[in-house]
């Protein structure tokens, strides 16, 4: 196995930066775009209804602050999270890592689970079968010769199938697209609850740097490329809400008409609601899909926080990845947690941990312009960051406040 297969080559020709740029944008939003990101949409578009619209729209303009900031910081610099949290506060760094690869475990573990909900309703296999099987396909990628190249042409096709079955569900359900229209600029219910979970389940915790470290990893980097990382990161960004608009359609298209969910599995039964049996395994299939680009995600960024710190970990990054794959298959395979408690909390704790992260990244921005080789931040994208770190802040505390409600 060549562990060197994602280091980050010399200088990229034109046509591998566009490649390495689409495979990080698609790593973002795929990495979003989990098992809990659809398990949350489908719970809060049953609670919300059409209301729920509103949580997306603010959700996805808190999302695009928040990663054209930590892109063009970590892009202009060249240096991870990681390392810059060092090189602004001593141990900042070290705490970043160990926050995000502790919650980068949690959601691998939950998206093993959703591997195994996908392939179930696609196939009827036991979950825990489903779930080991799935981590050895993940298992796979990173035992290839490429790497890199693979991880990133896999993310994107998945990513496009998801979008379309998606696409194909939501046309079906025949939601009431006047309402939702109308509810996403005023809502008949306001849940900040439900708007820190959002945000914390596309933005929080390893999913903000997921494409973001790929990106410099694949050698696009300083204030030259600062145009491709802007439009890089509001795709990605973009693709993501895309995907949270049309299951939330898809959903909203079931409950309008009346419809309870199955609590154990309410994604399932929305799909099979709105499509028959075809759409329990379009469901299965795109639940799948969502799952293991985000285990592949997961997996990949949690050991990007550590290959600063030890020449042994860069040198046996593969090696540490397939690890991190096993011990969350292993943990999944013993714990057997409902996998819908385990999805939603997870996201809930990355939104908790995202104001360190940013909030660090910003300092950089703000008071340390040596470690961005001179680059002059703009002061309007300081003032976004800032507006969308004081949120978080914000949102997290409320969050803290309401974990139990969210559990139950």
């Amino acid at each position: 196995m060549t562990d060197r297969t994602l280091d980050k080559p010399p200088a990229p020709s034109a046509p591998s930066r566009r490649g390495a740029l689409l495979g990080a944008m698609f790593l973002m939003a795929t990495s979003a775009i989990g098992p809990g990101f659809i398990t949350q949409t489908t719970v809060f578009t049953a609670k919300l209804g059409a209301a729920f619209a509103f949580a997306i729209l603010v959700s996805v303009l808190v999302d695009i602050a928040i990663q054209l900031n930590v892109w063009r910081i970590v892009g202009v610099s060249g240096m991870r999270a990681q390392e810059l949290g060092n090189r602004v506060l001593p141990g900042a760094g070290y705490g970043l890592a160990a926050l995000d690869v502790f919650g980068g475990l949690v959601f691998n573990i939950g998206n093993i689970a959703g591997t195994a909900l996908g392939l179930n309703a696609l196939l009827g296999l036991d979950v825990k079968i489903g779930g080991g099987i799935s981590a050895l396909v993940a298992i796979g990628i990173f035992l290839s010769h490429r790497a890199g190249v693979a991880m990133d042409r896999i993310v994107v096709l998945l990513g496009a199938v998801m979008i379309l079955l998606t696409l194909y569900v939501a046309f079906v359900s025949g939601p009431p697209l006047g309402d939702a229209l109308t509810q996403t600029v005023a809502p008949e219910t306001v849940d900040f609850l439900v708007i820190t979970t959002l945000i914390g389940g596309t933005v929080g915790g390893y999913i903000t740097y997921a494409g973001a470290h790929r990106m410099i990893e694949s050698g696009v980097t300083g204030p030259e490329h600062v145009k491709q990382i802007n439009r890089s990161a509001v795709t990605g960004i973009l693709v993501t809400g895309l995907m949270r608009v049309l299951l939330f359609l898809a959903v909203l298209g079931v409950v309008a008409g009346g419809v309870t969910l199955a609590k154990e599995n309410p994604p399932s039964s929305a799909f099979e609601h709105a499509a028959g049996e075809a759409g329990l395994r379009l469901f299965g299939l795109i639940m799948w899909s969502a799952a293991i680009t985000s285990v592949i995600g997961a997996s990949y960024t949690s050991v990007s926080f550590l290959v600063s710190f030890s020449s042994f970990v860069e040198r046996h990054r593969n090696r540490l990845v397939v690890a991190f794959i096993l011990v969350s298959a292993v943990i999944y395979l013993i714990i057997g947690t409902t996998p819908a408690k385990l999805l939603v909390l997870a996201g809930a704790l990355n939104g908790m941990i995202l104001p360190f992260g940013l909030g660090v990244l910003m300092w950089a921005a703000a008071r340390r312009r040596d470690l961005l080789g001179g680059y002059r931040y703009p002061a309007w994208l300081l003032v976004l960051g800032g507006v969308a770190w004081v949120m978080s802040l914000y949102l997290s505390w409320d969050l803290l406040t309401e974990l139990d409600q969210l559990w139950r």
